[in-house]
């Protein structure tokens, strides 16, 4: 059975950091791509960073770029996003998340696998 469980999360003043993990169980992260999310309420999902380790490439949404990093660990098969210089409109549920392939899609439907999400909030 396939588990992202994501930890992190929380309460942040603007211009503040925070770490995102997700801990994967049941697969293997470095055979899928791999990607992070958020949802903001009343607001679509927005892709925020991917990476493919089998492409060997990351890809980041236009609204943190130069913001906030992905990477992985493989040994723990976790997946962290490191997220810096944070702003209110960062605010939302984060979920990481996995694609079968090799190209880093944004599109949420091809995304198969989801954790349960983390809460970030970012206060002015």
């Amino acid at each position: 059975q396939v588990q992202l469980v994501e930890s992190g999360g929380g309460l942040v003043q603007a211009g503040g950091s925070l770490r995102l993990s997700c801990a994967a169980f049941g697969l293997t992260l470095t055979n899928y791509v791999m990607g992070w999310f958020r949802q903001a309420p009343g607001k679509e999902r927005e892709f925020v960073a991917g990476m493919s380790w089998i492409g060997g490439s990351t890809h980041y949404g236009d609204s943190v770029k130069d913001r906030f990093t992905i990477s992985g660990d493989n040994p723990k098969n976790t997946l962290y996003l490191q997220m810096n210089g944070l702003k209110p409109e960062d605010t939302a549920v984060y979920y990481c998340a996995a694609s079968r392939g090799v190209v880093i899609t944004t599109t949420p439907s091809r995304y198969i696998y989801w954790g349960q999400g983390t809460q970030v909030t970012v206060s002015s």
